[in-house]
């Protein structure tokens, strides 16, 4: 009997708050979460010129990337110049890339579009283009296509890999059907830096360019200028994503994402994209100018914080909706938006709205057109409270309805509030 109660003893496990503190740790086989800080990491850099790997386009950055990873992690430092993409940069786990701020500019080479000449079923791993001028072996491409009688959109992301002429074997298998009866074309649209699957990375200090006027529009469903999808702990500062014709920043089922002190302007779709089932982000002293949404919520964002953001001169400022709950955004500054300052989605009903969000110590600053609404609460949004806001108007003309909630609403709460102008 007291052998036996020994053993169960043995197995309960110990509290987080009674485990030793590692004082002193090794790197030991297999441990990634407790770890030396060496005075020296691998570091691998990449340059025009006097550097590691010479080269100015993504295959000199993706070379320094893979051969960091393979050594068990490390930074890419991307030193001053601009590169020139035609294919995406795939991040990997474990490895930070770094630029020198304004001086490292990553920019996106024009695209080019033409329709498939044969058909390609879902299990072939080829294409063939109608006009192969301006595709490249390496080249990044988007494969779409729109069933005729269901209207299913089919949006195929892979790499050109071999030629003969105007036919090419890509990366990996289709998986989907691209047939001419449904308008299959192919163009040279990719993220900048894309992320699938990998863990604990930093992005810093870079210039991230979409050269949205000489590119297709390519949602924030599949690119941006970052995009991310299915990974963890992934830290975004310092960064600016421009001129996209689509996303600057866009992470969809990603958690613990930070994105803080970047700058995502002039982009067509969305300055901050936290997408479907992402938990915990964290969005904090950026800069989002220009976009049609500056901060859009995507479907169920939960327990998030968008916290002492500038977010001007964008359609609408920021909008929640599909199952977005329990997020607070609080000090931020929203000025000059076209439509909203801030808008909770209608969606299809109250099953479907984002509640239990707080909205708290944020300035609005002319927001929205005359006659029009700064907060729009739509649908069946419950328990939202609005707390300690200031709303401010200096434009004139028409007045402003500072909140507007709709028929179906339940359980607003607007408390502490402060008016100028409206």
């Amino acid at each position: 009997m007291i052998r036996l109660l020994l053993c169960l003893t043995l197995t309960v496990p110990l509290l987080a708050e009674e485990r030793p503190v590692v004082k002193v740790p090794r790197q030991t086989s297999g441990d990634s979460a407790v770890q030396p800080k060496w005075e020296e990491p691998l570091v691998i850099s990449v340059g025009l010129r006097d550097a590691d790997i010479v080269g100015g386009d993504q295959r000199a950055i993706q070379a320094a990337v893979d051969y960091v990873a393979r050594l068990g992690g490390g930074t890419v430092q991307i030193k001053e110049g601009t590169y020139r993409l035609r294919n995406a940069v795939y991040l990997q786990t474990g490895v930070n890339v770094r630029g020198e701020g304004d001086k490292t500019v990553l920019i996106k080479e024009p695209s080019v579009i033409t329709p498939l000449k044969l058909d390609s079923d879902w299990y072939d791993q080829e294409i063939t283009l109608h006009d192969a001028a301006g595709f490249r072996v390496g080249d990044g491409v988007c494969l779409r296509a729109k069933d005729a009688k269901t209207g299913r959109l089919t949006v195929i992301k892979r790499t050109l890999v071999a030629r003969s002429g105007n036919r090419f074997k890509l990366d990996k298998g289709l998986r989907e059907n691209l047939w001419q009866m449904n308008e299959a074309t192919c163009a040279t649209l990719f993220p900048l830096l894309s992320g699938e699957l990998v863990n604990d990375v930093r992005i810093e200090n870079l210039v991230l360019d979409g050269n949205r006027e000489h590119n297709a529009e390519l949602d924030g469903n599949y690119a941006g200028c970052i995009f991310l999808q299915d990974c963890n702990r992934l830290h975004i500062s310092d960064i600016t994503a421009r001129n996209n014709h689509g996303d600057g920043i866009s992470w969809q089922i990603c958690h613990d994402v930070v994105v803080e002190n970047c700058r995502s302007e002039n982009n067509s779709g969305l300055g901050l994209h936290p997408g479907s089932g992402s938990q915990r982000p964290i969005i904090r002293n950026n800069t989002l100018r220009g976009n049609d949404i500056g901060i859009f919520f995507c479907w169920g964002v939960k327990y998030g914080l968008a916290e002492n953001n500038r977010i001007e001169g964008n359609r609408i400022g920021i909008s929640i909706g599909h199952r977005d709950t329990d997020n607070l955004v609080t000090g931020n500054t929203i000025q000059d938006s076209k439509v909203n300052g801030l808008l909770f989605r209608p969606e299809r009903g109250p099953d479907f709205a984002g509640h239990r969000n707080r909205i708290e110590k944020n300035r609005f600053i002319d927001n929205a057109p005359e006659g029009g609404t700064v907060i729009d609460i739509q649908g069946g949004t419950e328990s939202i409270t609005i707390s300690g806001n200031e709303f401010t108007e200096t434009r004139g003309g028409k007045a402003r309805v500072a909140v507007k909630q709709g028929p179906e609403t339940k359980d607003i709460v607007i408390e502490g509030s402060r008016t100028n102008g409206l």
